[in-house]
């Protein structure tokens, strides 16, 4: 009988993904000696590390047979974010600026699944090469470790869309060419098109070369990280916060229909989009309400307030986390409406995380279809998006998404509760660890690192940042008992 997992074909994939980090960090490396800063011998230690790892895992997987399925996709993905994360931290550890390994490692699950919350309570004074490898470790997060190697699978002779259907478990998965790998390629085009672009008019605008490209990084993979404790706020730029803000908009939406528009130039496409539709409301509408509640507060005149409620409500709904105010001194009301978005989330095929404004979309269609059945009991009412009819199995994985969802935050809250973490401060932390967010509220908000964490907390807040990149099921799925059954 042939075995159930193709262990060999797994093995070789994480050999390659190693390889693929242990250059990367090389990459990082060349930051150390153009700086002439302390941390080079950590990054050739750790790229070695990580190279001599992936060899023996590409030796031990030869002559694997040429055959990948939706099992094996889910073990790849999630073993990826956690092997990433533990040869990833060694820079951090080896250089001895982070010499706690549940910090470095904390660190860096909150890089490579685009969190951004941080333990480092002064960022400036780390070298130059350990935060340009913070930053990249948030970009190749961004749309995912495995989507980013799609396109090396065909070596192998295996196809990837097992990989990207483990990875992009979203309701809806567009695709721009019938070959996953040339949509990844094209995908991906874009991706390093907008930080690109970012990068060339962050500088124009007063900020140096080096601070311009990780913050590029980190805005396109909406994670956030920056090379100021003070996030974007330390510049005092009304400019650059504007840039943020349409670099974050932009990168919250669908990348396919990104590339319909850029492309194709169906700009109608993007604007016919339902999900498209209700991320630009959304934040439309917080933003304007926000702005009168800052107004009223007189927290500063319209421009000002206007500015700082547009940033706040699109780096919180993309879930990147940067700060240009502290939110946390607004009216209770403002900063609720905020925690509101936290669940929300952009748009999917995006680099944010959260629900995602199609399950937004999809639930009140399903809630306002309810309605309509009550009067009309007999009526046969489909769901529909975008003008397309939903199978009722997306309607029940949907259902079944928000029920498991809510569970992981009751859980979450209940076990950081245990630890001791202050009731609020336990609800924020969760909150932000499960959608990717980044601050979070109380001690753990807008201004504060989360390095007064109890260890054991920022363990079970690893694991969530985890689950929530990988949107619950790829993760959860490996820890039920039919998963590894033969049949």
């Amino acid at each position: 009988m042939r075995a159930i997992i193709n262990k060999k074909m797994i093995l070789r994939i994480l050999g390659v993904l190693l390889c693929i980090e242990s250059g990367l960090m090389l990459l990082s490396s060349v930051f150390s000696l153009y700086y002439r800063e302390d941390d080079l011998a950590a990054f050739l230690i750790s790229a070695g590390a990580a190279m001599g790892v992936g060899l023996l895992l590409l030796f031990l997987g030869r002559g694997a047979e040429k055959r990948f399925n939706r099992r094996e996709g889910y073990i790849v993905v999630t073993v990826s974010w956690i092997v990433f994360s533990l040869f990833g931290m060694l820079p951090y550890y080896i250089s001895g600026y982070i010499p706690d390994v549940t910090d470095a490692f904390f660190e860096t699950m909150s890089g490579f699944t685009t969190t951004g919350a941080s333990i480092l309570d002064h960022i400036e004074s780390m070298p130059h090469s350990l935060l340009f490898w913070r930053s990249m470790t948030q970009w190749i997060g961004g749309l995912g470790i495995v989507f980013f190697t799609i396109a090396v699978l065909p070596v192998f002779g295996v196809g990837g869309v097992q990989l990207f259907a483990a990875e992009a478990t979203g309701p809806k998965h567009d695709k721009v060419h019938p070959r996953i790998e040339v949509t990844a390629k094209w995908i991906w085009s874009i991706y390093l098109g907008l930080t690109l672009a970012e990068t060339l008019l962050l500088s124009f605008g007063g900020m140096e070369w080096f601070d311009s490209i990780c913050h590029s990084l980190t805005t396109t993979a909406t994670g956030g990280y920056s090379t100021r404790q003070a996030s974007i706020a330390a510049y005092q730029s009304p400019y650059i916060e504007y840039v943020v803000t349409l670099f974050m908009f932009l990168s919250g939406i669908n990348f396919t229909l990104l590339f319909y528009s850029l492309f194709k130039g169906r700009i109608g496409k993007l604007f016919g989009d339902t999900e498209f539709r209700l991320y630009t409301a959304i934040v439309v509408g917080f933003s304007l309400f926000i702005t009168m509640g800052l107004l009223l507060a007189g927290s500063g005149d319209v421009e000002t307030s206007f500015r700082h409620s547009l940033f706040q409500v699109v780096s919180i709904m993309t879930t990147t986390g940067y700060v240009s105010a502290d939110y946390t001194l607004w009216h209770p009301l403002l900063w609720f409406l905020l925690m509101l978005l936290m669940f929300t989330g952009a748009c999917a095929g995006s680099t944010s995380g959260a629900v995602k404004c199609i399950r937004i979309s999809m639930l009140f269609k399903v809630a306002q279809n309810e309605f309509k059945r009550i009067i009309h009991p007999n009526a046969v009412i489909p769901l529909r998006v975008n003008k397309e009819v939903i199978a009722p199995k997306t309607k029940i994985t949907l259902l079944a998404f928000v029920v498991v969802y809510v569970g992981v935050i009751l859980l979450g809250w209940g076990i950081m509760l245990a630890l001791g973490v202050d009731f609020m401060d336990a609800y924020g932390v969760v909150i932000s660890s499960l959608g990717n967010i980044g601050p979070a509220l109380g001690n753990y908000g807008a201004d504060y690192s989360w390095s007064s964490l109890p260890m054991a907390a920022k363990w079970v807040a690893s694991a969530l940042m985890l689950i929530g990149r990988l949107e619950l099921f790829s993760v959860l799925l490996l820890f039920t008992p039919g998963f590894w059954r033969k049949r």
